[in-house]
């Protein structure tokens, strides 16, 4: 289906290989899903597309699991992302503190900075999601992100 028609639907999911490569393919749909909701605000864009990388390169480098589900979708005031892996225990997320040395693992910590609220949910059958919301109005937050 081309980019033009589901983009504006008020919520969308696609489903991607747990590849790094498909995180750039993630942020495109989200961008081309940003366009069709009509949602321009520069920093309101930064945030939840630095916030969906996080959570599907997270999703992708700790999941067991094959494939990993993103849906994002708007309600008032919050674009909502969620990011599903069906992978095993390795796959919980946590925040980690790394040394300032370090290259990894500050991602959930970016998310919780950037996002009004985030949290996990972990079935031991049907694998792990992390969501969180970032505000439509995101300039003032921003402010707060390094």
């Amino acid at each position: 289906m081309p980019a033009d028609c589901w983009s504006s639907a008020p919520r969308v999911a696609f489903r991607l290989p747990a590849l790094k490569r498909a995180v750039p393919v993630c942020r495109s749909l989200a961008r081309a899903w940003l366009d069709g909701q009509r949602i321009h605000d520069d920093d309101t864009r930064y945030l939840m597309l630095l916030v969906l990388s996080e959570l599907c390169t997270n999703a992708i480098q700790y999941s067991a699991g094959t494939r990993v589900t993103c849906r994002i979708w708007r309600s008032k005031d919050l674009l909502h992302i969620e990011v599903h892996d069906r992978g095993g225990s390795a796959s919980v997320p946590r925040v980690r503190h790394p040394g300032g040395e370090q290259e990894h693992g500050r991602g959930l910590e970016l998310v919780a900075m950037s996002s009004a609220c985030w949290g996990r949910s972990i079935e031991a059958d049907s694998g792990c999601t992390v969501w969180a919301a970032v505000p439509l109005s995101a300039g003032v937050h921003r402010r707060m992100v390094p």
